[in-house]
């Protein structure tokens, strides 16, 4: 047998014999760097302190955490690294808790009862495979995905064996570099000749992700057909419904994957997002009680789940058993300025529910004083905070929590996005003065990018207007002024093919949102110019 002696492993089992009998099989191998863990949180623990080359988890921990929602905690939180050689064990022989595992992608699966010989052989065989990608790996830590995708391209002929793996670890990081459509070629090719399903669902996510939304929802439709048990399909399909407005049929399929894999919360969280939007109170209610007590043993638990119940709750007019979710949330959570936030959020809805209207203005005014001292609060949970406000009249914190969501790069709400928020809500008069912060801070980011340009430093303004238009994409202010500013450092500082193409989508963006405007024609002018003056051909 080869020498594994280098080998880190992390044995998770709640039996100390179990432990013992598997640290002397690895003996058996060479293996004596070997940490044990008894729990869900212990690995975790364990694992935030130091990487392992193999984890052997069993999947009944006892209470707590399942194995399966120990690997999902790691994949989510990217604790581990997609070769950690990850191992199940179990006994476990109820089929919608093991394809629940398996859609998680363990390295492997092992039922017991099982000899040495079998496990050896199944960690030879992952460690065996980890060797031959072990370059592209190398290249993805160091964050040089074109190099990786260099690396799997020269692998593919000279291994084989593996050359369905090497395409797809390329494909995928096509798609992670944003190259959609050279990953959908990618998996089209693959499909030519291996109709797998994961090369389906790769294809499904680069059509999704280039908004052919009509053209993911097919292949997905065709991939479950053939495989009505690949639960990722089911997720992604989904959001495709939802992209299309099809919230129903988004409910629909989410609940059918629920009935065959019941254990995943990330599925769980989303069936009660939409159902709870859908209107079905009673759907949400569940879904959301079930990820509340199967997050309750996780070390990264969500206060946010407990609002979402307590929502559904008070939707459903339920208020003793909001109350309870309170309390429970009081209990179970460690105080920081998230649990403080949502525990304030969950109270102002009880209270306004009650018509205790000064009680709700008392919470809701905490929540968004924590809400200023939090992090990793989603964005629904902040817009759905400042809904809540602005149902009791709270202005001031609803357009401040507006604007400092706006201003946050993380949050992904556009300028335009701000004021829908407040026109939606019937608010015409705050959305006006949403408008006007937000014409003072695109003239201030004019401002600014004047100054730099007026400095000689033509690449910080086009960064500083490129920042604005992340913020307010259909800008008519920045829209000019940052095309100007792109065609002075083309101009000044050589032809860039990709800030040329920029500068022309910004052309076209102004021609479609204003055809008529004062700048377009100059503008345009002065690209073609530019054109000319590095001989590139001007298309008439």
């Amino acid at each position: 047998m080869a020498d594994y002696a280098a080998l880190s492993v992390l044995l998770v089992d709640p039996s100390q014999s179990m432990r013992a009998n598997l640290r002397n099989m690895l003996g058996q191998a060479g293996i004596t760097s070997v940490d044990d863990a008894v729990s869900a949180g212990t690995a975790i623990r364990q694992i935030n302190k130091k990487s392992y080359d193999v984890v052997l988890c069993e999947y009944d921990l006892g209470s707590g955490q399942d194995g399966q929602q120990l690997l999902e905690d790691l994949r989510l939180h990217k604790l581990i690294v997609p070769w950690t050689i990850f191992i199940m064990l179990t006994s476990e022989g109820v089929y919608s808790k093991v394809i629940g595992a398996a859609e998680l992608t363990p390295t492997d699966y092992v039922l017991k009862p099982f000899t040495v010989d079998a496990l050896l052989q199944r960690i030879r065989k992952a460690v065996e495979r980890r060797d031959v990608f072990q370059r592209a790996y190398q290249m993805i830590e160091l964050g040089n995905l074109r190099k990786a995708i260099a690396e799997c391209v020269a692998a593919e002929e000279k291994n084989p064996r593996y050359a369905p793996d090497f395409a797809r670890l390329r494909a995928e990081l096509l798609a992670q570099l944003g190259d959609l459509a050279d990953a959908e070629q990618a998996y089209t090719v693959i499909l030519m000749t291996r109709p797998v399903a994961w090369a389906h669902l790769g294809l499904a996510r680069c059509q999704f992700g280039q908004q052919k939304f009509l053209e993911a929802q097919s292949t997905l439709q065709e991939l479950l057909q053939h495989n009505d048990k690949y639960m990722a399909a089911y997720d992604l399909l989904a959001r495709t419904h939802e992209a299309l407005g099809q919230q129903e049929a988004a409910k629909k399929i989410l609940e059918d994957a629920v009935s065959i894999s019941p254990h995943m919360v990330h599925r769980l969280r989303h069936l009660g997002d939409v159902a709870y939007e859908t209107g079905d109170v009673t759907a949400a209610e569940k879904a959301f009680k079930q990820v509340v007590a199967k997050a309750k043993y996780s070390e990264f638990r969500d206060p946010e789940d407990h609002v979402k119940l307590v929502k559904t709750l008070v939707r459903k007019g339920d208020a003793n058993q909001a109350s309870g979710v309170i309390r429970d949330m009081e209990r179970s959570l460690r105080s920081s300025a998230n649990v403080d936030a949502c525990r304030a959020i969950a109270s102002g809805l009880l209270q306004e529910m009650s018509g205790n209207i000064t009680a709700a203005a008392t919470e809701l005014t905490n929540a968004v004083n924590a809400v200023a001292g939090s992090r990793g609060l989603s964005t629904g949970l902040k817009i759905g905070l400042v809904h809540s406000c602005l149902n009791i009249k709270l202005d001031q914190q609803a357009s401040d929590l507006m604007l400092n969501l706006m201003n946050d790069t993380e949050s992904g709400v556009s300028m335009d996005d701000a004021v829908q928020v407040f026109e939606k809500a019937g608010r015409h008069d705050l959305a006006q003065g949403m408008g006007e912060q937000i014409k003072i801070q695109v003239d201030e980011l004019i401002a600014h990018a004047d100054e730099q340009r007026s400095h000689g430093d033509l690449r910080a303004a086009v960064d500083t207007l490129n920042a604005g238009l992340r913020k307010a994409p259909g800008n008519l202010a920045l829209l000019p002024a940052a095309t100007s500013a792109m065609l002075k450092q083309l101009d000044d500082l050589g032809w860039e093919a990709p800030l040329a193409e920029q500068c022309q989508f910004l052309l076209d963006r102004m021609r479609r949102l204003d055809p008529d405007h004062p700048s377009l024609e100059t503008l345009l002018a002065q690209y073609q110019h530019t054109q000319r003056k590095y001989g590139i051909s001007v298309v008439a």
